[in-house]
């Protein structure tokens, strides 16, 4: 597979920033009238990085960045566990504190990582395909149409499997649509910059990949040549 300037920084940076949601996801903010978990300042870049890596380097770039995070954010929470269940020496008295910031629900986690991979693939899956129907024109109609969709997977699938059987199935839908708004509205407002960062990568790395022979299999590891 060709090497490209980039994309191992780009890749670096998504899975720091999903890492660093994900610690700070459990603190529930209020942004006006809506409460939203803190992640929500970081999170939908990650989306952002998926049509970035699918637009310019194609599927397989970005399926490696998902399992890339999936796995570093499975390694978090391991970590995080083994730690919490250490015993602490006698002068650190901020046990607590650490399992509240770093003490994970198993059922939490479980819809982190299924909400994170199913939503990432169908974004990334979206971008691609929408990226050949247009034949690379109307970039802003792949990178919000694949956030429409790569979102409604994350949102409803985080949603359902963490608060099923808590909250009512008006408050399950009343915290979805609410999520998955500002998640879309994020993307929306974030074009500019995707067009800016898109295109100067494109100039830089010489390449503009459209994905007409891809295995979207995600579960596909083998370098596959790249269509420019």
């Amino acid at each position: 597979m060709r090497r490209f300037r980039y994309l191992d920084a780009l890749t670096t940076t998504f899975v720091v920033i999903l890492l660093v949601s994900n610690l700070v996801a459990q603190k529930v903010v209020r942004i006006g009238p809506v409460s939203t978990s803190g992640a929500m300042l970081l999170f939908p870049i990650t989306y952002i990085f998926g049509d970035i890596f699918t637009e310019i380097y194609g599927y397989a770039a970005s399926r490696r960045a998902i399992w890339l995070g999936f796995f570093g954010t499975a390694l978090l929470y391991a970590v995080s566990a083994i730690v919490i269940a250490l015993p602490s020496d006698p002068q650190f008295h901020n046990q607590q504190a650490f399992i509240t910031v770093f003490g994970i629900l198993p059922r939490i986690l479980i819809a982190s990582l299924i909400a994170f991979w199913a939503g990432e693939f169908a974004n990334s899956y979206t971008m691609a395909k929408l990226k050949l129907i247009t034949r690379g024109r109307w970039l802003w109609t792949r990178t919000v149409g694949s956030t429409v969709v790569g979102q409604a997977v994350d949102t409803t699938l985080v949603v359902v499997i963490t608060f099923a059987g808590t909250f009512t199935p008006g408050k399950l839908f009343q915290i979805i649509w609410q999520g998955y708004l500002l998640k879309v509205a994020y993307e929306v407002l974030a074009t500019p910059l995707t067009y800016l960062v898109v295109n100067w990568l494109k100039r830089a790395e010489h390449v503009d990949t459209f994905d007409t022979h891809t295995n979207f299999n995600p579960f596909r590891f083998a370098a596959q040549t790249e269509k420019s």
